[in-house]
């Protein structure tokens, strides 16, 4: 009888590493071990990578403040139990480590970019070309959702509107799907994984959402649009 072997993971400070500054705080970067059949792999924590990013600190009188890695730990061992439940049956490192990839991908954070181009490109045609070279420059140090969540108590109604109303047309699906995911996630550390985006039941609560808030637009040319970004991962 073949014997089985359980999977076994942890999350840990590499301290073989210099350390790294996160958020004006020094620290050793956070890694993460998966074992299975006396063998193991070692590799550094996606989301680690992804929440030391500027945009993710909020600055309060002249302090940085990061997001917490106890929080981020969580986010780690949640994708980690899920590919290893989905894969129990037949595990191996290999695989693993090709779906941690896969399945961590922030799809929002992957979306900022060409989101960005179309506020650059929209403000721009509407005459304030300042205003689109600043929100370019300063993009990197903070989450463009947030950024156009500015907009809305600062342009005008209409402008704003429009804003929005054209983005479904010329940008990624970034804001409804930031808006879709704001209220289940009140924390520094938010993400919307393709793992979030594969689990049951949540392409039909987004698509009832869209339809709710977005009813002047086509849910199934968002969904399509979604699934492209998925595919090329």
């Amino acid at each position: 009888m073949d014997k089985e072997y359980k999977v076994t993971y942890k999350t840990y400070y590499n301290d073989r590493l210099k350390q790294v500054n996160f958020h004006s705080k020094l620290t050793y970067p956070l890694y993460v071990q998966v074992t299975f059949d006396r063998k193991s792999v070692f590799f550094k924590s996606y989301f680690f990578d992804l929440f030391s990013k500027p945009k993710y600190a909020v600055h309060i009188a002249g302090e940085t403040f990061g997001p917490d890695i106890k929080d981020i730990i969580k986010k780690e061992e949640t994708l980690i139990e899920f590919i290893i439940e989905k894969n129990q049956k037949d595990f191996s490192l290999d695989h693993f480590k090709s779906e941690y990839v896969y399945y961590g991908r922030d799809l929002l954070d992957m979306m900022e970019e060409g989101f960005l181009d179309y506020l650059y490109t929209f403000f721009y045609d509407e005459g304030l070309p300042y205003l689109a070279e600043t929100v370019k420059a300063g993009a990197y140090g903070c989450k463009l959702y947030e950024l156009v969540k500015d907009f809305k108590r600062s342009l005008s109604p209409k402008l704003y509107q429009k804003l929005w109303d054209n983005s479904f047309f010329y940008s990624p699906p970034y804001l409804p799907l930031c808006a879709f995911n704001e209220k289940p996630q009140r924390t520094m550390v938010t993400a919307f994984t393709v793992m979030d985006w594969e689990q049951v039941g949540v392409k039909e609560d987004f698509s009832e959402y869209f339809k709710k808030h977005y009813s002047g637009n086509d849910v199934s040319e968002t969904l399509n649009s979604i699934e492209k970004l998925v595919s090329k991962l």
